[in-house]
């Protein structure tokens, strides 16, 4: 039940408060993240924390004006690899085999599974794969946060190319996904008093 009690008390913050998100509990936060499921376990997507005051005010402009990209606590860029294929199970199946013991040789049949499922995809079509896997990771943050009562945002409403320029991020490999501002909700913040609107379970969920 304080699951879901953290679920029913968090929701998409307007407008954020000065208070900080103490760096231990961030951390945690982005440990949480970190530790998040993905297709193979290969995690093809970095989380950016955009802590310079000077780049989260560049980026506003590319946001639809919406300042709490630069007046939260912390900002989360979620970036998805774009060059996917073979090195990105190469790099998988090596920390594969320093983690538990396993013998590179003995994960290659296991390594070339992969590199054929990533190989009969097109580049857009990988590149669409890398993204919903860092979706996942986001959905893991915004539960973990709302246990920790930290507030949060995802936002897909950027212009993702002037965010993978400002941030130099298309020289890095990377492009971004998505992002979410995080912090505590502003006490004048509106829509912390609207009640949260969501379909009844018996209309989302089907047994067949």
């Amino acid at each position: 039940m304080e699951f879901l009690t953290a679920l029913e008390w968090r929701y998409a913050v307007k407008k954020f408060s000065q208070q900080r998100v103490p760096e231990a509990q961030l951390q945690t936060l982005l440990q949480a993240a970190t530790l998040s499921p993905s297709a193979y376990g290969l995690q093809p997507y970095r989380l950016i924390l955009v802590r310079s005051t000077y780049l989260r005010e560049q980026l506003v402009p590319h946001s639809y004006g919406q300042d709490k990209v630069a007046n939260s606590s912390h900002l989360l860029v979620f970036a998805a690899q774009t060059n996917i294929g073979d090195e990105t199970v190469n790099r998988y199946i090596a920390r594969h085999s320093e983690v538990t013991g396993t013998p590179i040789a003995d994960l290659q049949r296991y390594g070339d599974h992969m590199k054929s499922a990533l190989a009969s995809k097109t580049p857009a079509q990988r590149q669409e794969w890398a993204h919903q896997q860092a979706y996942i990771a986001l959905g893991n943050l915004l539960t973990c946060a709302a246990q920790m009562r930290i507030d949060t945002c995802p936002m897909s409403g950027i212009d993702a190319q002037q965010y993978d320029r400002i941030l130099g991020l298309t020289k890095r490999g990377l492009t971004t996904t998505m992002i979410c501002p995080i912090g505590y909700r502003h006490q004048e913040d509106s829509q912390g008093q609207a009640a949260k609107v969501r379909f009844d379970y018996a209309e989302m969920v089907d047994s067949i």
